[in-house]
């Protein structure tokens, strides 16, 4: 659980950082304070056993900050043309977003692959899955070194994942399988796309 704590807690410090003309209405802290209330209950779901629960904390928690966060990006694109926000700030609120996108999606393909981490720890060697990574290859092929064997993906896969998508708009070494996961990688490399080059770009050329 500790990973979904560490980035959404993360998400929520970027966001307060945000000016308000790019925040929804309210205190910039309450999704700090939303991220708490949700995520100490999932903790102590996680260690009395109780993984249902643990699981819907976990995924209200990030469709709450998943939907922020476009309703950020939204304001950011409002924000270029009404000149609302300084040139300087902008730049650094789209950094944030950028930021909060990679921690976001990493966090929902870390949940979501191959029935969550919980699952994947079951199983122990990781062999089936929305992603192929390439230990898992490696582990079809027979020929796996001893590192690789009852190999299964942590949380900084799934984060190095997410950045290759926000970076090269792309899948870079992991193919991937599903449809759910196709579809939630467009939206991550459109939310980035959009970030990157439409704002980040204008933003520098009213400097």
């Amino acid at each position: 659980m500790w990973p979904t704590l560490v980035a959404m807690a993360a998400a929520g410090g970027l966001y307060a950082a945000l000016p308000p003309e790019l925040t929804i209405d309210g205190p910039r802290w309450l999704i700090l304070a939303v991220v708490a209330a949700l995520l100490i209950p999932a903790e102590i779901s996680h260690a009395i056993g109780k993984h249902q629960f643990c699981r819907f904390f976990g995924y209200a928690v990030i469709a709450i900050v998943t939907v922020v966060m476009v309703q950020c990006v939204v304001r950011l694109v409002e924000a270029i043309p009404a000149r609302t926000v300084p040139p300087a700030q902008l730049l650094c609120s789209a950094g944030s977003l950028w930021l909060t996108n990679v921690l976001v999606f990493a966090v929902w393909y870390w949940r979501l692959d191959a029935g969550g981490p919980h699952e994947r720890d079951r199983r122990g060697a990781h062999s089936d899955g929305a992603f192929l990574f390439p230990q898992m290859t490696m582990m079809e092929s027979g020929a796996e070194p001893d590192s690789v064997r009852n190999w299964s993906p942590r949380f900084v896969d799934y984060l190095f994942l997410a950045f290759n998508t926000s970076t090269a708009l792309s899948p870079t070494d992991v193919p991937v399988l599903s449809r759910w996961a196709k579809i939630m990688m467009m939206i991550q490399a459109l939310i980035s796309l959009a970030i990157v080059v439409l704002l980040a770009a204008r933003a520098v050329n009213v400097l």
